[in-house]
């Protein structure tokens, strides 16, 4: 009798981690193919239906749009059939861009001078700037580092004025920005706001960190209360890009040009609302948050391997900052 229920209790334990080893499985599984469906979706089947951009309006205002990210997505939007406001604190840039653009793609243009590390002061004249322009998308896109190299904060250079441009140029712009153009888009019911982040910005980044946290942007975590008013937020979070803060870095399978980066983004407009931009960098943001999880990233060894590696390449970095210069001169 004994032995009788001892097999009718194992037979039942039995039962229970099989049935708790399969229910684990599927659910890994299910979860595992609708990633795959999702990325699919994302950044396949985006690129043979694409969301006509100009149902949210005739106006896109791109931030820091005379270079870099920036520049590219104002051209990809003005090919795509919008005017654009182009916003940047070099008024030469502007009007070399601004007459690409409307040479090239027969778009009309709007141009707007300023500096987003001089804070709160330079929106009023923003307003009026843009008064009366239908505004159906706004590109935040304007960003910078407080240093071409990686360093701790605390070694930057006058960090007291640099941190504070830093917040300025990254923070205030996106919550300020989409402040001034959310009324018109709640007021017609439709717009899109595209707010341009960094993979630096997913996990706390050792030597970045300033950079990290000011390019995590708020209204991703409430894109709900806008979509239920017709507005769609997107966050786009790259890898690298070969632009000016990456001292031009060479393109390859694993750094896009930010002609074919903007492209590709653009394509994810309507299937997802945050995206690391294209399917190179979303395979990337895969295997470094399995292979290089945030404990390991700022585990002790880790961070003192990054230091030692700052060091190394600080030389060249310098040196690739004055051939940038040299060449914007």
């Amino acid at each position: 009798m004994g032995g009788t229920r001892d097999t009718a209790e194992w037979s039942w334990y039995s039962l229970v981690l099989c049935s708790i080893g399969s229910i684990t499985v599927v659910y890994y599984l299910l979860r595992w193919s609708w990633q795959c469906w999702h990325g699919f979706k994302v950044y396949v089947l985006s690129e043979i239906w694409q969301t006509d951009l100009r149902t949210y309006g005739q106006w896109a205002v791109v931030t820091g749009a005379t270079s870099g990210i920036g520049h590219a997505y104002a051209e990809e939007l003005a090919k795509r059939g919008l005017d654009i406001v182009l916003i940047s604190r070099s008024d030469d840039k502007l009007r070399s861009v601004a007459k690409e653009i409307e040479s090239r793609y027969k778009r009309q243009t709007h141009l707007i001078q300023t500096d987003f590390t001089e804070g709160h002061s330079i929106y009023s004249a923003i307003t009026q700037q843009l008064e009366g322009l239908e505004i159906g998308i706004l590109v935040n896109n304007v960003g910078m580092n407080y240093i071409g190299v990686l360093a701790n904060f605390w070694d930057v250079p006058d960090p007291d004025q640099r941190i504070t441009e830093v917040i300025n140029c990254n923070t205030l712009s996106v919550t300020q920005m989409s402040r001034l153009i959310l009324p018109g888009m709640l007021e017609r019911g439709k717009g899109l706001i595209i707010n341009i982040s960094s993979e630096a910005a997913s996990q706390p980044q050792p030597m970045l960190s300033v950079y990290s946290a000011t390019k995590v942007h708020i209204f991703v975590t409430h894109k709900t209360n806008f979509m239920s008013k017709g507005i769609t937020v997107q966050c786009v979070a790259p890898f690298m890009v070969s632009t000016n803060m990456t001292h031009n870095v060479p393109v390859n399978p694993l750094v896009k040009s930010a002609v074919s980066f903007a492209r590709d983004a653009l394509n994810t407009v309507g299937y997802t609302t945050y995206t690391s931009g294209c399917l190179t960098h979303a395979l990337q943001h895969f295997a470094l948050s399995i292979f290089f999880p945030g404990w390991l990233r700022l585990s002790s060894f880790c961070v003192q391997r990054m230091a030692t590696f700052a060091r190394s390449i600080e030389p060249q970095l310098r040196e690739r900052m004055a051939e940038t210069k040299n060449k914007q001169h």
